[in-house]
């Protein structure tokens, strides 16, 4: 939660924050302000505040529209310009002002606040740091010699509340410096999300309620004295500064270093910054670079192991900052450029029970409508009961939505200190919501005794999609007709039982209808392996994982003989995984024989099986790729290479589905991949290419258009 001292100016689509409440009195301005206030005090006691940062932002801002045109008023107790919105106090002096950052929400914003920092200076800034802006909770830890002494919050930037006992419990905080220097690090404590996941655990086996989201966890865990459990949490330097009395030297060293150096030197004592993340501090030269790394940091987010709620963007150099000077809630010189809320609070509704084309018994959340990241969020997943259970979700609970990049929502956990008391227990199915029959219970994923056969309809329509056997004309209610009519009970029927006759006897099945489809069928059976291991829809798989899996081992003979271990040399497929496949191939194992029998592929072109291990060789093969491992890729245009598809495809392309883009890079000799990085190679960018082919650009990676790459790999073009 940040306070903005300013109203924002205007903010390009998709990107403005949501539009302020109107305040039309003077009591509706002090009722604003006292539940600013009080949210303000939740939020940085304990995590526990009533609105989400968006709903916070949105309340402020209204605060401030108020008092712009009623300054007579404005009341003394208003969050306006004011550390921590003026609701914490410390009782331990901070050594030098912790001040907030003011905020901006579009290019524009941050170009004039730029604009007018070089004029404040009466030069160009020089260089501009750019870092990530952490979800957490601020810290300042004191050092002396080496030897961390000391914990406090910013409280209202003067001072802060001692909370020394949390250390030895922080991750990135070393006990002791690699040098015994006496300075003061500034940072956030946080949790990442396997820390967020594994606190909730330890938390609700301790009969707790669930942390609504990992910055509450953080706020409730630093502050914790007296529990009977210890949960991890992580610190992530961003300021570095000498501690008053320091005669060694350091004080005029620190303060002529530049911000980036500063960091440098955190790194070298052992403290984390954002160094060895996805999104390390970068150092530019221009506004243009710097909105550049911004939408680079915000194209990753979803990505990364722990929350980032912006970007903060500050001069580097120490001259700049000292000549640009601070004012009371925040400096002049640095920044934050906020990042869309991805986190919302809304009312959990009902719980749907849905099962899949595997039979698994999928819970959806259904919640009342929030808009979050642009769009409107009215489901989201609940992953499993075991997970419901954990959480401790009642029905009417008000709960934490969770929505980042093109990731589906989820619910965080339930904000328990909403709880009125006319939340009731959700139910879990007793039967199979699809069909009645009996529910396994055997895993965390509930599923239909009846596996596949429970929803067959959604089974066989997967598989006859165009990214698996692209079986055309066979729709899901055509689908429906051949199920109903009981002439397909499992995926093998549509191939070595249904007849012309049987067609025929279909409801709008003509001649020339019933000859296609029979074409068709013909058709699929000379889809590769990969395009058949995907269409059994096996759990754990899906068109990439298929078509890694069909070119390490070349042959269905070949992957259904591994066992768990050999399944593991598949890139991606880990301990988890690799027995599930197994299993699963193993249920499958009457219709793959079938499937064979009627004559579809049961080999990949171009693939080559892996070479068997030599006894006791087990170990150093795996290593120099002698037995296991990736099967080599084939030689082509694209070799080695690292290849990106996004947006729209023209020309030669422009019918061809991504799944079929992505078997034309690997047909090509190279690796298809969804996300642009470091060791991308080549980024194809069609009509409507967006984030990928800006970060290409920052990258400096090689790009091309949908003409230029069909002509480097026409001869792969089928």
């Amino acid at each position: 939660m940040t306070t903005t001292s300013a109203v924002p100016a205007a903010v390009p689509a998709g990107h403005a924050p949501a539009e302020a409440p109107a305040l039309d009195s003077t009591a509706a301005y002090a009722a604003a302000v006292d539940q600013a206030v009080r949210a303000a005090a939740a939020y940085y006691d304990n995590g526990s505040s009533t609105l989400d940062d968006d709903a916070y932002d949105r309340l402020v801002r209204a605060i401030a529209e108020y008092e712009a045109a009623h300054p007579e008023d404005v009341l003394p107790d208003s969050p306006s310009g004011k550390v921590a919105g003026g609701a914490i106090e410390g009782d331990v002096p901070h050594t030098v002002p912790m001040l907030s950052l003011d905020n901006a929400f579009s290019d524009e914003e941050f170009t004039t606040w730029a604009a007018s920092l070089e004029r404040r200076i009466g030069r160009p800034v020089a260089a501009w740091n750019v870092q990530p802006k952490l979800d957490g909770l601020a810290i300042a830890a004191r050092y002396q010699e080496g030897r961390l002494t000391r914990l406090i919050t910013r409280g209202d930037g003067t001072a802060g509340e001692d909370v020394s006992h949390a250390i030895g419990t922080i991750e990135g905080l070393p006990a002791e410096l690699t040098e015994p220097a006496t300075v003061e690090v500034r940072g956030e404590v946080l949790m990442t999300t396997a820390q967020f996941e594994y606190a909730n655990e330890v938390r609700t086996q301790h009969g707790g309620d669930p942390f609504a989201n990992p910055r509450n966890a953080a706020a409730g865990t630093l502050r914790a004295k007296d529990r009977a459990y210890t949960v991890p949490m992580t610190f992530f330097a961003y300021g570095l500064l000498p501690l008053p009395d320091t005669d060694d030297g350091l004080t005029a060293e620190l303060g002529d270093c530049a911000h980036g150096d500063l960091m440098d030197r955190a790194v070298r004592y052992g403290i984390n910054t954002p160094a060895g993340t996805q999104v390390p501090g970068t150092v530019v030269t221009s506004v243009e670079e710097a909105l550049a790394r911004v939408q680079e940091i915000g194209s990753l987010r979803a990505q990364l192991p722990f929350g980032i709620d912006g970007i903060v963007i500050k001069a580097d150099l120490a001259a700049d900052q000292q000549t640009a000077g601070e004012g009371t809630r925040a400096p002049r010189w640095a920044l934050a450029f906020k990042l869309p809320a991805v986190e919302k609070i809304t009312k959990l509704l009902d719980v749907e029970w849905n099962v899949g084309r595997t039979g698994i018994i999928a819970p959806r959340a259904v919640l009342e409508p929030v808009d979050i990241d642009g769009s409107t969020v009215t489901y989201a997943t609940l992953h499993n009961p075991a997970d419901i259970t954990r959480r401790g979700l009642r029905i009417g609970d008000h709960v934490m939505v969770y929505k980042a990049g093109d990731i589906i929502p989820r619910v965080e956990a339930p904000v328990a200190h909403l709880r009125t008391g006319d939340e009731r227990e959700i139910e879990f199915p007793a039967a199979c919501p699809q069909c009645g029959s009996g529910i396994d219970t055997g895993e965390q994923r509930w599923r239909c005794e009846r596996g596949r056969n429970c929803h067959l309809v959604a089974s066989v329509a997967y598989a006859a999609g165009r990214d698996q056997l692209d079986i055309e004309g066979l729709g899901h209610s055509r689908v429906v007709q051949l199920v109903d009519a009981g002439l397909v009970t499992a995926l093998p029927d549509l191939f070595d039982r249904l007849t012309r006759d049987d067609l025929l006897g279909l409801e709008r099945m003509g001649e020339t209808s019933t000859h296609n489809l029979l074409a068709a069928l013909e058709a699929a059976k000379r889809q590769p392996l990969s395009r058949v291991l995907c269409a059994l829809g096996i759990r754990g798989t899906g068109r990439s994982m298929s078509r890694r899996i069909a070119r390490h081992f070349a042959t269905m003979d070949l992957i259904r003989t591994a066992d768990a271990e050999a399944m593991q040399q598949v890139e991606g497929i880990g301990g988890e995984k690799a027995p599930v496949i197994v299993a699963e191939l193993a249920e499958l194992g009457d219709q793959i024989d079938r499937l064979a029998a009627a004559g579809l592929s049961m080999t990949e072109p171009g693939a080559t099986p892996p070479a068997p291990a030599a006894p006791g060789d087990a170990g150093e093969g795996a290593a120099d790729g002698a037995s296991g491992g990736e099967t080599p890729l084939p030689a082509g245009p694209l070799a080695g290479m690292k290849v990106v598809v996004t947006g729209a495809m023209t020309g030669p392309l422009e019918k061809l589905s991504r799944n079929e883009m992505n078997e034309l890079v690997e047909r090509a000799g190279g690796k298809a991949s969804g996300s642009v990085s470091k060791n991308t190679s080549l980024v194809v960018a069609g009509e409507g290419a967006g984030s990928k082919r800006t970060k290409a650009e920052t990258l400096g990676i090689r790009l091309a258009t949908p003409d230029e790459f069909a002509e480097l790999v026409g001869e792969f073009i089928v």
